[in-house]
């Protein structure tokens, strides 16, 4: 018997560094983008079908702004900025909402389609996050996932983004033009995963494929 494609959640991670570096310029791009990511989500017949959203932001702690919620309800919401870059905390935050929203297959669920992440941060990590990385990775091997790390603007710690996930983008800098161009990116990877997902076009643990990068932006190898 063939699943409903109603009755599986493609669960949406937006894993945000709200650091005083993201302060002015940086963070008004961002809230412009989280609006533009939801008037592109309510307008997918796809997305609207499967994906949920969730917004986590980090700075010297981490917190879940927008539970995870189905498409055709999410609220932009309006972030601030303030405080470190409290990487670790972001880390055990995501993994403790995995952990809590996650619908694992049993006999009365099909069990959610593979969560994707998208973390994005600009600067240094400023507390001790490779503990918190070992437990996501440890996660990982029970309840596996799609997480793709962006570096925005030039002094994004690229070796600390190589060590936590294997596909790597890099924003060349922190202007409005350029987190417009990246939240349209990732809408778009959300419109393709959607996509899938209603198809019944991805596996029990696989994922559409990400669309290629943006012009002017690296996937860092």
């Amino acid at each position: 018997m063939q699943l409903q494609s109603t009755s599986r959640r493609l669960p949406i991670y937006l894993l945000i560094d709200v650091s005083g570096s993201m302060s002015g310029a940086p963070i008004d791009a961002v809230n412009a983008g989280l609006r533009d990511f939801e008037t592109a989500l309510k307008s997918d017949p796809h997305a609207l079908e499967s994906a949920y959203v969730s917004i986590l932001t980090f700075e010297s702690s981490s917190q879940q702004i927008v539970p995870l919620s189905e498409a055709g309800c999410f609220s932009a919401p309006s972030l601030q900025t303030g405080g470190g870059t409290s990487l670790g905390s972001a880390l055990r935050l995501l993994g403790e909402c995995l952990d809590r929203d996650i619908q694992e297959k049993g006999p009365q669920h099909p069990g959610d389609w593979k969560p994707m992440v998208f973390l994005m941060t600009d600067g240094e990590p400023t507390d001790k996050w490779r503990p918190e990385l070992a437990a996501l990775k440890g996660r990982h091997q029970r309840r596996p996932t799609n997480l793709m790390a962006i570096g925005c603007g030039p002094q994004a710690n690229v070796a600390v983004l190589k060590e936590i996930s294997e596909m790597v983008l890099l924003m060349p800098d922190l202007s409005p033009e350029k987190f417009r161009t990246l939240f349209q990116w990732i809408s778009q990877s959300v419109k393709v995963a959607s996509k899938a997902a209603s198809q019944q076009a991805v596996g029990s643990t696989g994922g559409a494929q990400l669309p290629p990068a943006p012009p002017g932006f690296q996937i860092a190898l």
